[in-house]
């Protein structure tokens, strides 16, 4: 299950390895990927997946320099290992994913 979270949770919901979903829900891009993030949120065991409205938590974004969405950065232990910016296919991201357990 993905949960939304908020800049107050941030800290706490990239402990371990983690998935950020930086999002908005008029960006079509966006509404393609969520579905495949659900997804490998149901199968993937060892990883946390979290979505972040960047019209909600605007400050949140510009502090990981998120300018394009969707933005997918992974991170390790609360550091950032990795980014996808834009949509990318579930064999991909299941691919980006893996390349960092």
């Amino acid at each position: 299950m993905v949960k939304k979270i908020s800049k107050n949770e941030f800290k706490e919901a990239t402990q371990g390895l983690t998935l950020v979903d930086f999002y908005a829900d008029w960006c079509g891009p966006c509404r393609m990927v969520s579905p495949i993030i659900e997804d490998l949120s149901n199968t993937m065991d060892g990883v946390n997946f979290v979505k972040v409205n960047v019209d909600e938590e605007g400050e949140l974004a510009g502090l990981y320099g998120v300018r394009s969405i969707p933005t997918l950065i992974l991170f390790k232990d609360g550091v950032e290992v990795n980014r996808i910016i834009g949509f990318a296919p579930k064999q991909k991201l299941q691919q980006f994913i893996n390349s960092h357990m």
